[in-house]
């Protein structure tokens, strides 16, 4: 099966808009429909409490026609189009969809973080983690949410195998960013998110990249809007992951990025593996 995961960073301005950034985000949804993935996993789509809307509807369905759509999104007491996540799936899949709380502190559990895709033999599950901030003001409640959503995972593994995916906001390694000595207080790199991460890994679940790849420099899933130049300079960063049940990591056929061009911010993620 093929899977492609990927932050998009606000739906509406992706698909409907004509500026110079939406003309190469609908490049990078070309792109993935021509890999034809059984499931396509969005994070960040922003949309409001309703989801997504009739334009929103016929523009996905005309790129992606053979597709259910299911979607979580931020609702009060949360702040209104924020966060939020989409699966589009092959119309011959039939699903049982649920959209989790994991008891996560404040109003992140109000955000829209994740959405799970229960199938006969696994679950697929996606997650929009909580950034801890710029200047750090949620890392204390993102560490509870790295606890419980871990435990949200090991109890899913419990039942059958689990692929996780998202937007996960933590380099876990120094190989997975191009500047870690910068970086070692910076949101996504602090040893409390490292620590959730190994945390997480070590409840049974493999990052498939560094599974198929190794420790290899200099390849990332993010790089920063803000600066003009770190997509050309490569200065990013491996925040992006497709995680497996230890017992199924045996079945991944690739697990990579998929080549964005010239946009900055997330790049997609594609999973292939025999189940």
């Amino acid at each position: 099966m093929k899977f492609i995961s990927w932050n998009i960073d606000s739906l509406n301005a992706a698909i409907t808009g004509d500026s110079a950034r939406a003309l190469l985000s609908q490049d990078v949804l070309n792109t993935i429909a021509q890999y034809n993935p059984e499931v396509i996993a969005m994070q960040e789509t922003k949309l409001s409490s309703d989801g997504p809307g009739k334009k929103h509807y016929e523009i996905l369905r005309d790129k992606f026609p053979d597709y259910e759509i299911v979607w979580n999104s931020s609702v009060e007491p949360a702040r209104k189009s924020y966060a939020g996540t989409m699966f589009l799936y092959k119309n011959d899949l039939k699903p049982t969809v649920t959209l989790p709380s994991i008891g996560a502190p404040g109003t992140m559990d109000a955000e829209g973080r994740i959405i799970t895709l229960e199938f006969d033999d696994f679950y697929l599950t996606q997650v929009y983690t909580p950034n801890a901030g710029d200047s750090l003001n949620r890392l204390e409640e993102r560490q509870i949410w790295d606890e419980k959503y871990a435990d949200y995972l090991a109890g899913l593994d419990k039942d059958k195998p689990v692929i996780a995916t998202g937007d996960f906001n933590v380099a876990h390694e120094e190989i997975d960013l191009a500047h870690p000595d910068n970086n070692r207080r910076s949101a996504g790199f602090t040893d409390e998110e490292r620590q959730g991460f190994t945390n997480l890994l070590a409840r049974g679940f493999t990052d498939t990249f560094r599974y198929i790849h190794g420790n290899v420099p200099g390849i990332y899933s993010w790089w920063a809007q803000r600066v003009k130049t770190s997509k050309i300079n490569n200065s990013g960063w491996r925040i992006d992951y497709w995680l497996v049940s230890d017992r199924i990591a045996d079945k991944v056929i690739k697990s990579e990025m998929i080549d964005s061009g010239p946009r900055q911010d997330h790049t997609p993620l594609l999973l292939e593996i025999d189940l």
